[in-house]
Parts: C-alpha cells; sequence; structure tokens
C-alpha cells in the first residue's frame, strides 16, 4: 500500500522488470497476501506500507507470521532522520512496537549498510523456526544515491539428521504397540508427503495432521488419523489419547497441535514422546521429551531402518483409528430450516473441485466443514493460519490466484471475514486474480456465538450482524456471482460459479442453527 514516506521506493518499482508491484487496498491485506505466498513457495516475501497508520494496520500480519512460524519481511516508511525522537508526524518507535513480535527490527540509518541489512532480514526470517523481520526506511535514507551492487543471499544452516537418531527411534517404535504421529507443516510438498506416506506403511503408523496441515498426508489413506485442530470432538481426542508413543514431527506443538497440551499432556506426556523439528528451541520447551532430535523431519524418517515386521496389534491398531475416521469424515447433516447447511456446500465443491486446488480459510466455524469433510491429499494446498486472525482468506486467494495461475484458488470466508478484507477484491481483479470466494452468510459471529450459547446460555450479546446484500457487494467489484438460498440445487449452483472463467463469488445464505460441522446452536 503505497505511502508518501517511502516515495523513492515506488519510483525505482517503476523501472524494475523483476520485481512485481502488487497494490492493495489496505495494509492488513497486503501483509496476508504475502503470508499466503511465503505458505505457497516456502520462502521468503515481502510487503511494503508506510508509517505510522500503514504500520498498525499490518501488525495483524506480523503477528500472524509469528504464530504461524512464516517468513515474512516488511518494509516500512519512517520519519527523516533529523525529525527522529521529536514526535513528528506519524513517528513510531517500531523497536517497541514489535519487539515482541519480530524476530528482528533494523532501522537503516546509513544507505551503504541497506544491502547487507536485506540479506540479513531475508536470511533471518527463515532460519530456525522462522517468522517476521521488519526493516524501517527512513524518508530521507531511501533518497541518497548509492552504486553498490546488492550482496548474495547468506546460505540457509540445516541441522543434518543423525544415524544414531534414528535408530534410537527405530528402537522406540519397536517397543510400541498403538505408535501416532502428530505431522506438521514441514511435509509440505512432494518429498515431504512420500516420506510420511512411506513411514506410516513401513511401520504401520496413523498419522494426525497438525492444525491447518490437513494436506500433507492422504486423507483416504488407511493410515490418516485425522486433524488436529479446535472443534476436535472427545470420541476423537479419547480415541488417539489411547496411542502409547507420540512421534511429533515437523510441528513445534503448540497448544492446537497438541489439542489445548493434552496430546501430549503438559508438562508430563501420559506416553513417550518423540519430537522432530530443525530447531532446538520448541523441543522441550513445554513437554517433558523423551528423545529430541534436531533434525530435518523428513531426512530424519527417511533414515530410520525398515522394521522386521509389524505385529498383530500394531495392525489392528491402524484399523481401528481408520475405521473411526471413515465414519467421522462422513457428511450428516442435520437438515436446518433456517438456511442452508454449509456442509452440503462444501461437500459440493470438493467433489467438483480440480484435484490439485488451493484450498483457503478463514478463520471460524467455516473451516469446520472444510476440515472434517473435505479429503485432502498432498496435490492440495491448505492455506490458513493458525495464528486465528480473521480477514486472511479473501488477500490469500488474491495472492495464490497470483503466485500460479494454473491452479484454482477457492477461499471459504464468514461474513465476519469478508468485510475485514474482502475489499482486495479490488485488487484481484485489478491484478488479474481469479479465486473463487465461498462465502458463508448467517448473521452472526459465528464462532463466538457458539462460544457464548456454551457459557451464556439464550443471552446473545454483540454477536450478531446485520449484513448488506453481498450479492450486489460482490458484482459491484466486476466479480461473477453465484447466490444458494434454502431449497436451491447446490451442485448446479456450485458447478456454475467453480466453471466461470474468472473470479467468482459463491453467496450462501446459511444456517445459523447448523453453526459447525461439530454443533448445532440447540
Amino acid at each position: 500500500v503505497p505511502g508518501e514516506s517511502y516515495l523513492a521506493l515506488l519510483d525505482a518499482l517503476h523501472d524494475s522488470n523483476v520485481i512485481e508491484t502488487i497494490v492493495c487496498r489496505h495494509e492488513s491485506g497486503a501483509g496476508f497476501m504475502a503470508l499466503a505466498e511465503a505458505k505457497m513457495t516456502g520462502k521468503v516475501q515481502c510487503f511494503a506500507v508506510s508509517r505510522g497508520p500503514g504500520a498498525t494496520n499490518a501488525s495483524i500480519s506480523l503477528h500472524v507470521a509469528q504464530q504461524d512460524a512464516t517468513p515474512v519481511v516488511a518494509l516500512i516508511g519512517q520519519v527523516s532522520r533529523e525529525e527522529r525522537g521529536r514526535g513528528a508526524f506519524q513517528e513510531v518507535d517500531y523497536a517497541q512496537f514489535f519487539g515482541r513480535i519480530a524476530k528482528a527490527v533494523w532501522e537503516v540509518t546509513e544507505a551503504e549498510k541497506i544491502g547487507e541489512i536485506m540479506v540479513r532480514a531475508f536470511h533471518l526470517a527463515q532460519s530456525g523456526v522462522p517468522g517476521p523481520v521488519v526493516i524501517v526506511l527512513p524518508e530521507d535514507v531511501l533518497e541518497i544515491a548509492h552504486e553498490h551492487g546488492p550482496l548474495q543471499p547468506f546460505p540457509l544452516q540445516r541441522a543434518a539428521a543423525a544415524s544414531r537418531d534414528a535408530e534410537r527411534l527405530a528402537a522406540m517404535l519397536a517397543r510400541s504397540r498403538r505408535p501416532l504421529l502428530i505431522a506438521g507443516s514441514l511435509f509440505r510438498g512432494g518429498r515431504g508427503a512420500q516420506a510420511l506416506e512411506r513411514f506410516a506403511r513401513t511401520h504401520h503408523v496413523p498419522v494426525a495432521a497438525s492444525w491447518k496441515n490437513q494436506d500433507v498426508f492422504d486423507n483416504r489413506s488407511p493410515f490418516y488419523a485425522g486433524h488436529l485442530g479446535f472443534g476436535a470432538p472427545p470420541a476423537l481426542r479419547e480415541k488417539l489419547a489411547r496411542a502409547d508413543l507420540i512421534i511429533a514431527a515437523g510441528t513445534r506443538l503448540g497448544d492446537v497441535a497438541s489439542l489445548n497440551y493434552s496430546l501430549p499432556s503438559a508438562p508430563q506426556p501420559r506416553q513417550p514422546l518423540i519430537h522432530i523439528y530443525p530447531d532446538a528451541g520448541p523441543i522441550g520447551h513445554v513437554f517433558n521429551t523423551e528423545l529430541g532430535i534436531i533434525a530435518d523431519p523428513i531426512e530424519l524418517l527417511e533414515m530410520v531402518p525398515r522394521p522386521k515386521g509389524a505385529t498383530d496389534e500394531r495392525r489392528a491398531w491402524a484399523e481401528e483409528i481408520s475405521s473411526f475416521i471413515t465414519g467421522f469424515m462422513e457428511f450428516k447433516s442435520p437438515k436446518p430450516h433456517d438456511g442452508v447447511d454449509f456442509g452440503d456446500v462444501v461437500v459440493a465443491i470438493s467433489e467438483i473441485a480440480p484435484k490439485d486446488a488451493v484450498i483457503i480459510t478463514d478463520s471460524g466455524n467455516i473451516s469446520t466443514w472444510v476440515h472434517r469433510y473435505w479429503k485432502m491429499t498432498p496435490s492440495n494446498l491448505l492455506l490458513g493460519t493458525i495464528g486465528g486472525a480473521m480477514g486472511f482468506g479473501v488477500p490469500a486467494g488474491v495472492a495464490s490466484g497470483l503466485v500460479d495461475r494454473n491452479r484454482m484458488p477457492i477461499v471459504f470466508v464468514g461474513d465476519g471475514g469478508i468485510l475485514m478484507t474482502g475489499q482486495e477484491l479490488a485488487s484481484a481483479m485489478q491484478h488479474g486474480a481469479k479465486p473463487k470466494i465461498v462465502l458463508s452468510d448467517n448473521g452472526s459471529y459465528g464462532t463466538i456465538r457458539q462460544h457464548q450459547e456454551k457459557q451464556f446460555p439464550k443471552r446473545v450479546s454483540g454477536t450478531t450482524l446485520r449484513n448488506p446484500d453481498f450479492t450486489l457487494w460482490a458484482k459491484s467489484f466486476g466479480a461473477h456471482v453465484v447466490s444458494i438460498r434454502l431449497g436451491d440445487d447446490v451442485k448446479a449452483k456450485v458447478g456454475e460459479a467453480l466453471s466461470h472463467e474468472g473470479a467468482s463469488v459463491i453467496h450462501v445464505k446459511s444456517s445459523l442453527t447448523a453453526i459447525s460441522a461439530f454443533a448445532t446452536l440447540a
């Protein structure tokens, strides 16, 4: 989002044939787009905002980048050096503001240092536990001519897997009758998916995907153990808690991935815990970890020696989990009368969508149907935020549509999130992105209403929404719009929207009674 504090940078981009400048309509949208692109590519991505209001608007995406361990670099304009410390117009001390969120905040006070700082920023953002880095650019520094060429990127240092660690894991696994592997985002990609699938089949180990990483393992596999996230029902928790060994690999094992520190339990797990992550920081931080391995989890699993044979108990355990998950992922509608069951729409889209669709979830109950009923595979790409901020969906759909124009981005968003960053549909139309945006319009902040009904039954406060006509709203951007109401042919309407060549919006007048994939209001 442009600002007068970095006009010199915008002017330099004017002549660039290398860097494409995507103009956004709000700083949070710009930040979310960079966040989504980083998740898609696995590489550091960059966005730029002006000082003061621009930076504070962008703070939401930096917080999510920190929560989601996603490498993002933010370029923020600043008052000139002679004005620093005087409380000048829109001046902010960004080291104080972002100090506990960003991995580093660097202010460029000497033009000759900017190349070094940029290289260090990109290196730090993707080293260890990835995260956000902030570079502050005083207005007068940007205007200084500087002729030194850019420095070469610093090589990343990776913790190599050791055969001794692989053997220790194999020994613990050999003693287990009911092992469970919790797989994180580091398995995303072809090699990671193959390593997981091979390990599961070779050792007869069920694999549960951590929050928002459902695409790292084939959900149709007989070794799929479900998705660990908010709303996981007691039956799933109880089933997985019977494991006698937990292997957490490629995940920091935070509160959501561990089902609020219950699988494994904190600080003392009920079963032995093996934790594999390429940075020492998360290992043993919350849980007493019997075997902590600092290594690339893909490389480590590839090194684990083949067993002599799976026991009958191990096979029975895998079949028990698979049988439960198969039944759990079968769609059963409560048949609401106050609107469309959003689950009907999600199931229809999952059946019609391209097999390599990019699936994007905004925050809220709308994602529960996606996680429960869409049988994803590693051919898909799932983008969502662990940090839980509303507003990620539409910007991520725009970014996804620009990064890979050969894949269909499908955004699931509620009527709360759509009015936070839905204006980025204008950016999609301006730059030629073609997201399919599926909007659940039930007139409520649904997730909060669900919690409200549990704690304060029938005392609705602050969660009811009076919405605009979203069909007219979406049409005003130039998008193709399909509306789905109770009694409509859902599959036909979905097919129309997905077959449209450009950006389209599916406006679903959804049920409030069927408030999530796991519960009704009653």
